[in-house]
């Protein structure tokens, strides 16, 4: 809510922050507007997700360009929530991808294993598989991608 979001943001604004690195907020749809309001311009916005193409009949997802359009610079793909609640496969994570990173978003791609892949020895497996559908999606891209 707005309260947590004040006090996360009052907080990166007390600092300090490393000049050196590149902090971005993940920050949930419905909230994008209002933290790009009141958080410095240092400090980068993400959207938590966002659909493959630039507009249709799409009820309820959200594109690049409205990420854009609202002045948020970032979005996170391929968390592994999306992964396991919604079932978004590595092509579908990768589809997303590409079309973020031409639309000119900076991506946030996250890659990992489940709690029972990892238990099953099939990490490097997993990880391997969600990096190697990543790559033709971010092509020479990687200035503008950050593996989580």
């Amino acid at each position: 809510d707005k309260n947590q979001i004040n006090d996360i943001v009052n907080n990166l604004k007390k600092g300090p922050l490393d000049p050196n690195v590149e902090v971005v907020v993940g920050v949930p749809a419905i909230y994008l507007s209002y933290v790009k309001n009141i958080l410095p311009d240092t400090i980068g916005i993400a959207a938590q997700n966002c659909w493959k193409v630039p507009k249709g009949a799409f009820t309820g997802e959200i594109s690049p360009a409205m990420i854009k359009d609202i002045g948020a610079g970032w979005v996170i793909l391929g968390h592994s929530e999306r992964r396991t609640i919604f079932g978004e496969k590595d092509d579908l994570v990768a589809e997303k991808v590409a079309h973020a990173l031409e639309s000119g978003l900076k991506v946030i791609a996250c890659i990992g294993e489940t709690l029972e892949e990892r238990e099953a020895g099939k990490t490097e497996e997993v990880v391997f598989r969600q990096t190697k559908a990543l790559l033709p999606a971010i092509g020479n891209n990687w200035a503008n991608v950050v593996l989580a």
